[in-house]
């Protein structure tokens, strides 16, 4: 009997041992399989100040040197027909962020923090952002350099807004010369200088200490607006004066933060997007386009766009097909594996396989061109339709400003249709050639009307800007 127990004993510490270690493989085979997972792609955003379409060398800049840019678009994706729904900088920003026209986000006007009009328009706290999207997908997320989206406003810093890290100033360089770190404040009158230098540094530590898990970075440049303070060594740089200093400075920054990819070994599996907030003023370069900042011209929308992703994009594709800076939020959350919101309307697309070359169809079949809050222009395909607007129509950047700047229509009395395929310059009015496509605009021009807004027509999904005359300069200013 007691031979039987043990001989039992013995089988059952046997299969004890053979269950443990059958665990031990599973534990181990797991960890494994868990290690083995790849890691969510790391997601850069690089995005000029007022950088026109024809200012860096692959889109045909004259006098000014961009090898970093350059190599992106050769070893990656480049955009002939980029869209950025704003021609000037605040709103551009609300854009991109939130993946929504700026009327629909709330933020169709730049803000002017020094006056008294704009002291609670910003960014409304309700609006989600793409670090605050990718935060569930474990992103650490960074922003660099200007913010211009009411940051004195409560509720309204980029940190309210899902960025982890914070390091810059408020709006343009000029206005309120304050570097802040998150809310803190590091140096006052900073030197414009000192501040791509500064703000480069700032993004290659942040890749340094965050190659474990995966990051998204926000470089929000002030090249190459106003002032043109170029640091120390790139001036006279370039053949371009002061402006193509400034863009070189802006093409070394970028490729620093290549190379800290490269170094970090983070290169192969990081998508870099590079692009401008806006056309340029008079001093950059359109690269053929009619206007610039300010007016809803082509030169004043269709920007550089650059995407460069060893991993997933083919190398050595440029495309005439219709994207935009909107588009960025739905590829980034499909990239990441994450859900876009359902209880709003985004209007971007995801793009992911016009980049991988697998489509050419714009995801878009209309874009609608709003200057401040006025509706101005509507496009189908190659079809351009400018509407109808008065002088009282205009925001205050287009009534006024310096002479040298092409500002468009400044009034339409009739309608202007463009066939952009063949005039993209926007030269040829053929609207009584093509009555058809001038009725279907019209048509779609009322329904979007209806849906975000016009000068005197609010919207019916259109977020109102807490801001009164929104498209006319601060009393206190003019009286100055």
């Amino acid at each position: 009997m007691t031979s039987i127990i043990k001989t039992k004993a013995g089988i059952f510490a046997c299969t004890l041992v053979v269950l443990f270690a059958v665990i031990c493989t599973s534990c181990t085979s797991k960890k494994e399989k868990k290690d083995a997972e790849p890691k969510p792609p790391n997601i850069i955003v690089i995005f000029a100040d007022d950088l026109g379409y024809g200012d860096i060398g692959c889109y045909g800049a004259k006098g000014i040197k961009t090898p970093n840019l350059d190599a992106l678009a050769t070893g990656g994706f480049r955009s002939t027909d980029f869209f950025i729904p704003a021609n000037v900088c605040s709103p551009s920003r609300a854009a991109l962020l939130t993946g929504r026209y700026p009327m629909r986000a709330g933020y169709p006007v730049a803000t002017r923090p020094a006056f008294p009009k704009y002291k609670n328009y910003g960014f409304a706290p309700e609006e989600l952002t793409i670090p605050e999207l990718l935060k569930s997908a474990g992103y650490r997320s960074l922003m660099v350099g200007k913010w211009h989206l009411g940051m004195e406003v409560k509720g309204s810093h980029p940190l309210d807004a899902g960025f982890d890290e914070y390091l810059g100033i408020p709006s343009n360089y000029g206005v309120d010369n304050t570097l802040y770190h998150n809310k803190d404040t590091v140096a006052k009158e900073v030197s414009c200088e000192i501040l791509t230098s500064a703000y480069t540094d700032k993004v290659v530590d942040f890749i340094n200490e965050n190659q474990d898990h995966p990051f998204f970075i926000y470089v929000s440049h002030h090249i190459v607006h106003n002032p043109l303070l170029p640091s120390e060594g790139f001036k006279g740089s370039s053949e371009y004066g002061e402006y193509g200093d400034f863009v070189q400075e802006l093409d070394f920054s970028t490729g620093r933060i290549m190379k800290a990819l490269e170094e970090a070994k983070l290169h192969d599996n990081t998508l870099m997007v590079f692009t401008s907030d806006n056309g340029p003023t008079y001093k950059g370069q359109t690269g053929g386009l009619s206007g610039g900042k300010y007016c809803t011209m082509e030169g004043g929308h269709r920007v550089p766009g650059i995407f460069y992703w060893p991993d997933e994009i083919p190398v050595g594709q440029t495309s005439s097909t219709l994207m935009s800076s909107m588009d960025l939020m739905p590829l980034f959350c499909n990239i990441a594996a994450v859900n876009l919101p359902k209880d709003r309307k985004i209007d971007g697309e995801n793009i992911l396989d016009i980049l991988k070359g697998k489509t050419s169809e714009s995801p878009h079949e209309f874009t609608y061109y709003y200057n401040g809050t006025n509706l101005q222009a509507i496009r189908k395909g190659k079809w351009k339709l400018h509407l109808p607007r008065t002088v009282s129509d205009q925001p205050f950047w287009s009534k006024t400003g310096h002479p040298k700047v092409d500002k468009g229509f400044i009034t339409l009395e009739d309608y202007v249709l463009f066939n952009l395929e063949d005039d993209l310059a926007e030269k040829v009015n053929v609207v009584v050639k093509h009555p058809e496509v001038v009725a279907l605009l019209k048509k779609q021009a009322d329904i979007i009307r209806a849906e975000l807004g016009d000068v005197h027509v609010i919207g019916t999904d259109q977020r109102v800007p807490n801001l009164k005359n929104p498209q006319e300069r601060d009393p206190v200013e003019l009286k100055k």
